[in-house]
């Protein structure tokens, strides 16, 4: 425990934009015979409550100046919060000065973060907390309303702050500043023109502890970035054990893919952070038994992903397959019940993702930065893609490129797939039909075999389909795997030296091919 000033009592100093409580904490400070310095409009509160306070001004003799922009920093305020109790030099320097040490500061700032501007910018109160935090040893300080009730407890029982508690609250302090700069610093750079700036302070928080990392001999946790509001931080756990980290991971991987597909009822489903189904449809239900039938084995133990609320009947049909995470807008009560029979299953009901922003990947001790994709498909009118299809153009930007133009049909298989292969891991390949991946062959080495693996898997089922590549084909064997499956159209960013060469092939087989002019590499 550390000893309280006896030099004329023991001292609170209370300023605080976040009023709440510290009327209560002031009151019990002064029960207990500590004196109140504070100062603005706090020391109003406190003393329209009856309370004996000190103002800052009285205690200093200089009175506030710059409207408000000055008024603790003084050195009696600060040499006796910095005072250090041990060195008696240290004492007899303050007591010299006419000051008495402060063995409590109670502070929170300005609230920039809600109200944005160069007048929210505090300085004084950084300052005190600072001082504070760095003197520890011997000065409790308190930013967050939520202690009030542990100091309050200590001073309480033990008339004094214990070592474990003081070095918790001075932790805090200097992460609340860390905190506070680091928002000034990022509405600093909203104005910038770059698209990376020159540095990036990320503030982040514990949101939840997950049941295990990767693996469960690893520790998993998720953050929230301060300032910054992710779906994860409404959405809703309404069954099912812990989550951990790969489940959230491929949650958020399903998520943002079914909340991608166009306005139709959709399914997805994910395995290891790749989708192994995915199906739009004018029913539910329906999309989810096509998504699911992409890859039935591949689906056993993956997240299952529906951009509309969950009927009895889809629940019925997830009932049937074992399902580590199932994530929808909302459920039906019946559907809910039925869903939470299984209790391994975690349902999370959420809200529709987020736009990304910067993305970053870590590497040790450094970071790996970059801008989030464009969708895919950006800008399309689901409703234009017959006409566009006449003009050669189902998105801007698109363009064909064979001899022969998609039919209405085979443009929405072209969309559909190119919306799902964007979120397949490299090098990817996904066969189409009627809006349902058939074949999806992901994460090769090449481009060959990520195809080989998508016909395969597609077997008779994508006939007159689509044939959708994350990147050029360097070859017009590139081709091989659409023709293995059947598939009549094929999508690719086009841009390789032999575009010519596989021009000449579709052209040759009858394919119409379309080129996006943008790739979407997922690594």
């Amino acid at each position: 425990m550390a000893l309280l000033a006896d030099n004329g009592g023991v001292r609170a100093l209370i300023s605080v934009s976040d009023r709440s409580g510290a009327f209560e904490l002031a009151r019990r400070l002064v029960a207990l015979g500590w004196k109140i310095v504070s100062s603005g409009g706090t020391a109003g509160v406190l003393r329209g409550g009856g309370l004996a306070v000190t103002e800052v001004a009285e205690m200093t003799g200089a009175p506030e100046m710059l409207s408000g922009r000055v008024k603790t920093l003084h050195p009696l305020i600060h040499g006796g919060i910095l005072a250090d109790r041990s060195r008696p030099q240290h004492l007899a320097d303050l007591a010299a000065a006419g000051g008495a040490p402060i063995d409590l500061v109670v502070c929170n700032l300005y609230p920039f973060a809600s109200a944005p501007s160069v007048e929210m910018i505090d300085i004084g109160g950084p300052a005190m907390v600072r001082a504070a935090a760095k003197n520890h040893a011997h000065v409790g300080v308190v930013v967050d309303p939520d202690d009030y009730g542990a100091v309050l407890d200590e001073l309480e029982s033990e008339g004094a702050l214990s070592d474990a508690l003081r070095h918790r609250l001075a932790r805090k302090a200097f992460a609340h500043c860390s905190d506070y700069d680091a928002a000034i610093a990022a509405w600093l750079d909203a104005g910038a023109l770059e698209a990376l700036p020159e540095s990036l302070t990320l503030r982040l928080r514990r949101a939840e502890v997950l049941r295990y990392g990767e693996n469960p001999h690893q520790a998993g946790g998720r953050y929230r970035q301060d300032g910054a509001a992710s779906w994860w931080d409404s959405a809703s756990q309404l069954g099912g054990k812990q989550l951990s980290y790969l489940n959230v991971f491929d949650a958020d991987a399903a998520w943002r893919l079914v909340n991608s597909l166009g306005a139709d009822p959709a399914a997805v489903v994910v395995k290891h952070a790749n989708p192994c189904g995915a199906a739009a449809h004018d029913d539910l239900a329906e999309a989810y038994r096509r998504a699911h039938a992409c890859d039935p084995v591949s689906a056993f133990g993956g997240v299952v992903a529906l951009n509309r609320p969950v009927t009895e009947e889809v629940a019925e049909s997830l009932a049937e397959v074992f399902t580590e995470v199932v994530v929808a807008p909302d459920y039906e009560e019946s559907a809910l019940a039925q869903l939470q029979a299984s209790p391994n299953l975690r349902i999370l009901q959420a809200q529709a993702p987020e736009a990304a922003g910067l993305q970053l990947r870590s590497l040790g001790a450094a970071f790996l930065v970059q801008t989030a994709p464009a969708a895919a498909a950006e800008g399309l009118a689901e409703s234009g893609i017959a006409a566009s299809a006449g003009a050669g153009e189902g998105v801007a930007g698109w363009s064909v490129v064979s001899e022969r133009s998609p039919t209405e049909d085979e443009w929405r298989d072209l969309v559909f797939a190119w919306r799902v292969v964007a979120a397949v891991s490299s090098n990817a390949i996904v066969v189409a039909k009627d809006r349902c991946a058939v074949g999806i062959g992901a994460g090769q080495q090449n481009r060959r075999d990520a195809g080989r693996i998508a016909a395969a898997k597609a077997g008779d089922r994508a006939q007159g389909g689509a044939y959708a590549s994350d990147a050029f084909f360097p070859f017009a064997d590139g081709l091989d795997g659409a023709l293995e499956a059947g598939c009549t159209a094929v999508i690719q960013p086009g841009g390789s030296r032999r575009d010519g060469e596989v021009i000449e092939a579709a052209d040759r087989h009858g394919l119409a091919m379309v080129f996006t002019g943008r790739r979407t590499f997922r690594h």
